[in-house]
């Protein structure tokens, strides 16, 4: 018995590994200046073994999010003059360029559905923040509302975002025809950085919110029930994005909300501390937070999420 428990437990690894090699499928797409210029990499969380994605010398790349699959990454780059919506696949290759902007105006986060069949994110410069879609071969662009954020859920029928109410951010869902607006949130959120993810099962929403003098991680029902605070770090919780199997959510956390003025936002961009804002984890019901030792130093100033890569065997193409 003993025996055959071990090969079965062989077994199982091995199917675990045999779509490349990543057990558990633990990579992390993150933004970091470590070459100099911000890049994209996908990093391994134990061994901190890293590969370049975009390898664009003198721009700046931010905001990856993975296609459903895992077999492409979204991003947002400067190299065209403004921040415009990028894809590429997984290995550097096949860049797309999907959005072509000009400044003021900037591409925001990403989010995909399960199917893969659209890219849901914010554009900012001129007027109010506008959420849009387009499909991942650069077709069928279009607005679908005004907010901040959009994330849209795994079943591809509700975003998840946040919006402007008087006295800062509050976060919100509304159905992907612009219709059935709720607010799920009331406290107002003068800083921002609500940047709402979804649970692998679309049931919950993972979102930062203020506590005090700090941004903290919550959880909340897509109804808007079962509030639930998951840190307690005093500090700036932000960018959560949850693993695929659901147990674990990463996130960013920042010594201080540089963000609420301009003044502290250009000191701190300007110094560019390498461990202003390292990535952390948690499990999912916000035990244990810890810091990812590999994301310690060199991650980007800005609140680029960094997102798990999803296991191919639960995702559709």
């Amino acid at each position: 018995m003993k025996i055959t428990s071990i090969l079965l437990l062989c077994l199982t690894f091995t199917i675990e590994r045999a779509d490349g090699g990543e057990p558990d499928a633990d990579t992390l797409a993150v933004a970091t200046f470590r070459t100099g210029d911000t890049e994209i990499f996908l990093v391994d969380p134990v061994s901190g073994d890293s590969f370049n994605l975009t390898k664009s010398p003198r721009s700046n790349e931010r905001y990856p999010s993975w296609s459903p699959d895992g077999g492409r990454v979204a991003f947002n780059s400067d190299r065209d003059g403004t921040f415009n919506l990028f894809v590429i696949d997984a290995d550097g290759k096949n860049l797309r360029q999907l959005t072509h902007e000009k400044a003021p105006v900037v591409a925001g986060m990403q989010s995909w559905p399960v199917d893969g069949s659209w890219i849901y994110f914010g554009l900012f410069g001129e007027g109010p923040p506008r959420m849009c879609r387009i499909r991942p071969d650069g077709s069928n662009f279009k607005v679908v509302g005004e907010g901040i954020d959009p994330a849209i859920s795994p079943d591809g029928k509700t975003i998840a975002y946040a919006n402007v109410v008087p006295g800062g951010h509050c976060l919100f869902v509304m159905d992907i025809d612009g219709k059935n607006i709720r607010r799920l949130t009331t406290r107002p959120n003068a800083w921002a950085g609500v940047h709402a993810s979804w649970a692998p099962d679309g049931d919950t929403i993972v979102y930062a919110d203020r506590v005090g003098d700090a941004l903290e991680i919550f959880r909340i029902d897509r109804d808007g029930t079962n509030v639930k605070q998951l840190t307690s770090l005093g500090r700036a919780a932000t960018s959560p994005a949850v693993s695929p199997d659901g147990g674990r959510i990463s996130f960013r956390l920042c010594d201080e909300i540089y963000w609420r003025d301009a003044k502290t936002s250009e000191r701190a961009y300007k110094e560019r501390r390498g461990d202003k804002r390292p990535v952390w984890v948690m499990s999912i019901d916000g035990s244990n937070p810890r810091l990812i030792e590999p994301l310690h130093y060199q991650t980007t100033i800005d609140g680029s999420r960094a997102p798990w890569k999803p296991r191919s065997r639960i995702a559709t193409n």
